[in-house]
């Protein structure tokens, strides 16, 4: 039942509300669409939320074998590659005009991360060589440019010079190294080395599942670690359930594709251990919890927490056998149903409700951050595991 009813909210809700974001003016897809579902046409186009488009009907493609949605990947990677690519340079931008124009030219890694993520997978849809070797060239860049000998250094100007980390620091503190960014390349390396077998970076992958189990995993306290100093010293006390329950899944990943099975065995470890701490300190009356700071629990209720905890913990259940874990999944759908997905006519998901369950009016159901990213690779992973 999961999987079908996650198939038809695909099928005939998300993939339809994207479908008619398409900007055949100016290519991609329009970058705004405010809480009261306007559009804004001449919106900043975000180069996060285009990777992530281009991502999900990669794999909307590859899982369902509709030729549409491949025909909506080219659509978002076309406009990438002639728009936010930086020939000169290297590497992707932040942020360009609605037309196309560079209006933010921050090279950040998390964003390399998603753009190589992308291209990774549509180059599996398409068989696209361009697109590996512009991966393979993105990925290259990251290495040359971002990484030091402890991790890997998060803003930079277009040029590459090292610039204050704005755009992932948050809670007031100002963080050179960061786990998302950690994560998501994770994720990025895991599906370029999928389709490359490019054994560099195999060798990448394996120092950021390092740094994931010896430097950012928090052993004592079962979770992981968020902010960072340039030595991967912590700062701040933050507890992210989100992004840990996601860690898990996609940690799990890596290693079912690097297949080496004393690495798989560590991370399974302490995978268990992070699960199921989520489990009892995260999931509260059928939903999970945003994250805690400095002991005290942000109870807002997230839009891609909420996914990203249907996957974590179906993926504990299947590893595990721990039938607890499958009752939370099904426990975190249902709470999606009655409260996440915006009912009304040219709705999508809530981006995130408060603790009486209203939506927060004030944030925008697309913008440069709120994709079909989470809550469509939720649908396409039951839908594949099941």
């Amino acid at each position: 039942m999961l999987a079908r009813e996650c198939k038809k909210e695909l099928t005939e809700h998300i993939i339809p509300f994207w479908d008619k974001l398409v900007d055949e003016e100016n290519g991609g897809f329009y970058g705004y669409v405010g809480h009261d579902l306007a559009v804004d046409k001449n919106a900043d186009k975000g180069v996060i939320l285009h990777s992530r488009i281009l991502w999900f009907y990669s794999n909307c493609f590859i899982v369902l074998k509709n030729p549409e949605y491949l025909k909506k990947a080219k659509h978002a990677y076309d406009f990438l590659v002639k728009n936010c690519v930086d020939r000169q340079n290297g590497g992707v931008y932040w942020m360009v005009t609605a037309d196309g124009k560079v209006s933010d030219g921050m090279k950040h890694t998390y964003c390399q991360a998603f753009f190589i993520y992308a291209l990774s997978s549509y180059y599996d849809a398409s068989k696209d060589e361009d697109a590996l070797i512009l991966a393979k060239q993105v990925y290259d860049t990251v290495e040359q440019k971002c990484r030091d000998e402890v991790a890997y250094q998060e803003a930079f100007t277009s040029d590459w010079q090292l610039m204050e980390n704005d755009a992932l620091s948050e809670n007031g503190l100002m963080a050179d190294k960061t786990m998302n960014t950690t994560l998501h390349l994770i994720e990025a390396y895991t599906e370029l080395y999928r389709v490359s077998n490019d054994k560099n970076v195999l060798r990448s992958l394996y120092f950021l599942m390092d740094i994931m189990q010896n430097k950012i995993y928090d052993e004592k306290g079962g979770k992981l670690m968020v902010f960072f100093d340039k030595q991967l010293n912590e700062i701040g006390d933050i507890y992210s359930y989100g992004h840990d329950i996601e860690a898990t899944w996609l940690m799990d990943r890596a290693c079912d594709v690097i297949g080496d099975e004393h690495l798989t065995k560590r991370v399974r470890a302490m995978n268990k251990v992070i699960v199921a701490n989520i489990a009892s300190r995260a999931f509260i009356n059928g939903r999970l919890n945003n994250e805690v700071e400095k002991g005290v629990v942000n109870t807002l209720h997230i839009w891609w927490v909420q996914a990203e905890g249907v996957v974590g913990f179906y993926n504990a259940y299947q590893r595990y056998g721990d039938a607890e874990y499958l009752d939370i999944a099904r426990s975190l759908w249902e709470y999606i149903k009655a409260h996440i997905i915006d009912k009304r006519e040219g709705g999508e998901w809530y981006s995130q409700l408060f603790d009486n369950e209203q939506p927060d009016t004030s944030k925008p159901t697309v913008d440069p951050w709120k994709c079909p990213y989470h809550n469509g690779r939720m649908c396409l992973e039951i839908i594949s595991r099941a």
